[in-house]
């Protein structure tokens, strides 16, 4: 009988040529989806947007300077989300980042935070099928009868 084999694999890469086919995992508005991040957003929103930005791979402090050089537009905001949607092939535009960005970056931020929790969960998979060559050899160890002391 084969044992089950568990393995930890990344999510699938797809090619920058592939057409924009995602979606986001939650809504602009959904910022109640994820508690967690919902309070840190409301009640400490540069921890949530520093956060956010280390674990997407750009500076920690980048999202500080947003607030010396914003201006209608926040530009971080924009940029993060934008680069977002590329970068995990999301459907949208660019008119789209902008409006939301300007209209209510700090949902922008949880979404943004909400979507790195979801795509980068590990998925796992479980393969049944295991070949014999890969197993371990048996030990050729003789057993012993046991024998129950008083009896």
């Amino acid at each position: 009988m084969a044992i089950p084999t568990v393995m930890m694999q990344p999510v699938a890469f797809q090619s920058p040529d592939s057409p924009k086919s995602g979606k986001w995992s939650s809504g602009i508005c959904d910022c109640c989806e994820d508690m967690g991040i919902c309070c840190l957003g409301f009640w400490c929103p540069y921890c949530l947007m520093c956060n956010t930005s280390e674990r997407f791979g750009e500076c920690f402090c980048l999202p500080l300077v947003e607030t010396c050089f914003g201006a209608l537009v926040p530009p971080l905001t924009f940029a993060m989300r934008s680069s977002m949607r590329e970068r995990y092939r999301i459907q949208g535009t660019m008119c789209d980042d902008c409006c939301v960005s300007t209209c209510c970056s700090l949902c922008v931020w949880c979404q943004i935070a909400r979507e790195l929790k979801h795509r980068q969960q590990p998925q796992v998979i479980v393969n049944a099928s295991v070949s014999p060559a890969y197993q371990p050899p048996m030990p050729n160890v003789p057993q012993q009868p046991q024998h129950m002391a008083g009896h």
